[in-house]
């Protein structure tokens, strides 16, 4: 369970360990030994995390006493918790009866009772326990749902189910080793689930102009939309990429340098544009994406040059990339330094020898 938070006076606590039977704070600020303070707990969060446990608690229980489950680690996460079950996996209708058997004891406000007993008291043997940590001191810490459960634990816990108001299993995840991880809300957290959903119905509702009942079939047509406009659009680029390519071919004297950017475009469309043109004798410094950010370039050419400029495009860029047999290729951060690079490239091809 995820420790407290708070007050010590004025000054916050950020994080609360144990270390043997001692609850160490950590604090930002120093505080004078001895001074009388006013501790101020942060309720809305002990107060969530007592939910859940006292939800684990009562899952764990009923899921071993209806299949023969048991419980063999939780987390108790930010959003949501998860108990992993020894078995390799669990029906819908196994989650749907567990699911309205404890909330049947919810509202039967069946008492959750606390009690320590001696280290050595005979009754431990009884209790369900996964064993006390090696650093344990004192008395052992015994949390019981009356009539439902018996166990050792040293968690924050509601005194009556009907504090846990609801449990709403959301279902199963593949766990490892052949288990199942069960996931759920108790509490409070239903209730912010259930107004998160509402809130996104609601904004669903405006966007696709439709009933709750629809959005899934209105999502599935703008996905189908999408898909064909996708395909559409890449016909369209391959078809660019060809037509430039043979636009410079085309021309009587070509110059020993091709310099393109294209904010439409990816990795393809830099590549049809190379082979169309072809490398032997052409260097071509191809870019798509943001004009000042992001995007991708290309260095094609003799491989020579590529080998030996490739590394000095990528590093004006703030990219890196790689490449082979005259083709250089990767990711840029900056692309506002298109300039520079081709300047680079100019240098190099003014001095580049005939032979070269």
């Amino acid at each position: 369970q995820p420790d407290d938070r708070g007050l010590i006076g004025e000054v916050p606590v950020l994080r609360v360990t144990r270390r043997g039977p001692e609850a160490v704070h950590f604090v930002p600020a120093a505080l004078e030994p001895g001074a009388e303070v006013l501790l101020s707990l942060d309720w809305e969060r002990r107060f969530d995390h007592m939910q859940q446990h006292s939800g684990q608690h009562l899952i764990t229980a009923i899921a071993e006493q209806m299949f023969g489950f048991k419980t063999t680690s939780w987390e108790l996460g930010h959003q949501r918790s998860v108990i992993e079950l020894d078995t390799p996996s669990m029906t819908a209708e196994q989650i749907e009866a567990l699911e309205r058997s404890v909330n049947e004891k919810i509202r039967e406000r069946v008492p959750v009772v606390v009690r320590e007993l001696a280290a050595d008291d005979p009754e431990i043997e009884t209790v369900r326990s996964r064993g006390l940590p090696d650093d344990h001191a004192g008395p052992v810490r015994v949390v019981d749902i009356k009539g439902i459960d018996s166990n050792m634990c040293c968690g924050t816990h509601v005194s009556n189910l009907s504090d846990l108001q609801v449990i709403k299993l959301l279902g199963t995840e593949k766990g490892k080793k052949n288990k199942t991880n069960l996931v759920f809300l108790a509490g409070n957290r239903v209730l912010k689930s259930i107004e998160q959903s509402h809130s996104t119905e609601k904004a669903l509702t405006s966007l696709l102009k439709n009933g709750p009942g629809e959005h899934v079939e209105a999502v599935k047509r703008l996905q189908t939309s999408v898909k064909l406009l996708q395909k559409n659009n890449l016909n369209l680029l391959r078809d660019m990429a060809v037509l430039i390519a043979r636009d410079f071919k085309s021309k009587a004297v070509q110059s020993q340098l091709f310099v393109l950017h294209r904010k439409e475009g990816d990795s393809e469309f830099m590549n049809i544009i190379a082979n169309e043109i072809g490398t032997e004798e052409t260097l071509l410094f191809l870019t798509v994406g943001d004009e000042k950010e992001a995007g991708l370039f290309l260095l094609a050419g003799p491989a020579e040059a590529v080998e030996n400029l490739g590394p000095r495009v990528a590093e004006l860029l703030g990219g890196k990339g790689a490449g082979k047999r005259g083709r250089f290729q990767g990711k840029a951060t900056k692309m506002s330094r298109r300039g520079e690079v081709q300047a680079l490239l100019q240098e190099f091809i003014s001095h580049r020898s005939p032979e070269a």
